[in-house]
């Protein structure tokens, strides 16, 4: 796979949690992961079709969640469950759209299902492909998370 399609995820991520949560990012080095662990206690999980298929997921860890939901309500936080599952599904909806308006100007059309988000500790993900998924690490003062994507 592509290291430069790596790119527009790591400027939609910068640029929308930037624009949702008022966090500045810094993106690690990107890697190939091998296995199916997710990377955080929350994630979210698109599929993408279109010129391609595959998947797009990012996992929060439990601080970094719970901080960016608070800084997108404030204090209107009513259920924390609740409001982390649906703030990370937006954020990771929000970022996938940014970033495929970026991979069409790389040549790729694709389109994004609607997110799912598991919780827990421990769980994986299955990304829907032969291929290894990238994976790019992120930090910021809240704590840190993991994007993933991987295409056929």
């Amino acid at each position: 796979m592509d290291p430069a399609l790596a790119k527009p995820f790591i400027k939609a991520t910068k640029d929308v949690l930037a624009a949702m949560a008022a966090l500045d990012v810094v993106a690690g080095t990107p890697y190939i992961k091998k296995d199916k662990m997710a990377r955080g206690d929350v994630s979210a999980v698109i599929g993408i079709t279109g010129d391609k298929h595959g998947t797009f997921s990012i996992s929060f860890d439990r601080k970094t969640a719970v901080h960016i939901v608070k800084q997108m309500l404030g204090d209107a936080i009513e259920d924390i469950l609740q409001d982390v599952q649906d703030a990370v599904g937006e954020i990771t909806n929000m970022i996938s759209g940014q970033a495929r308006v970026g991979l069409v100007d790389m040549g790729l059309k694709l389109q994004g299902s609607t997110p799912s988000v598991i919780m827990g500790d421990n769980h994986t993900i299955a990304h829907m492909t032969s291929a290894l998924a990238i994976a790019i690490p992120f930090s910021c003062e809240a704590g840190t998370f993991t994007l993933e994507f991987c295409f056929d």
